[in-house]
């Protein structure tokens, strides 16, 4: 049984109490409780919902699907949460060394991010692919989509409208650009170095 966790108490700078009760108090529960209900309805499926499998439509296929979009959505908001309330100052951490040594320049990385945010329709994602020892950013369209296999997402980017609409209305540049001053580095630094090195 997967249980809601606390949200991150740091500075949200540009996401008000408001937005972040809702995001955090009401969607990212209703991934956890939606992924509990799609396990225990798989756990409880018979031979009739089993032999009914196929892929243009079934309730075996059904519950397939959501699985990855409730359990992902609730991996990639415990992550956010986790890593927000910091002061967007990567310095002295091994992923700003990593990320000058990949992208070059921290502007580089961040106009990347950005453009990433800008183009995906649900998450921009900083990952770590062991399959290359690279950092990668990746855009997911929805929460089972995007990603890669095996991929550790460091700093994901909720990039839904429900994540910003009500502080900034249409202006999602406006949003990255108040997330990424209240990125806690540090933590995304300790997610890196348990998987990295």
């Amino acid at each position: 049984m997967h249980e809601v966790h606390a949200a991150n108490p740091g500075d949200l700078s540009g996401v008000s109490q408001q937005t972040n009760d809702i995001h955090h108090g009401k969607l990212y529960a209703a991934y956890v409780a939606k992924r509990n209900e799609v396990e225990a309805a798989q756990q409880a499926a018979d031979d009739t919902v089993l032999g009914g499998a196929n892929q243009i439509y079934s309730v075996w296929r059904g519950l397939k699907e959501g699985e990855t979009f409730a359990a992902n959505g609730m991996v990639l908001h415990e992550v956010f949460f986790s890593v927000l309330g910091g002061t967007g100052d990567p310095t002295g951490t091994e992923i700003h060394a990593a990320v000058l040594q990949q992208w070059g320049t921290w502007e580089r990385f961040v106009a990347e991010l950005v453009a990433t945010g800008m183009a995906a329709r649900g998450w921009a994602v900083l990952a770590y692919d062991p399959s290359d020892s690279k950092l990668h950013i990746y855009a997911g369209d929805a929460q089972n989509h995007g990603g890669v296999w095996g991929a550790t997402p460091l700093l994901p980017l909720d990039v839904y409208e429900h994540a910003y609409f009500l502080d900034h209305g249409s202006d999602r540049k406006a949003y990255l650009t108040a997330l990424l001053q209240v990125v806690n580095w540090q933590a995304v630094d300790e997610r890196y170095l348990k998987v990295c090195c």
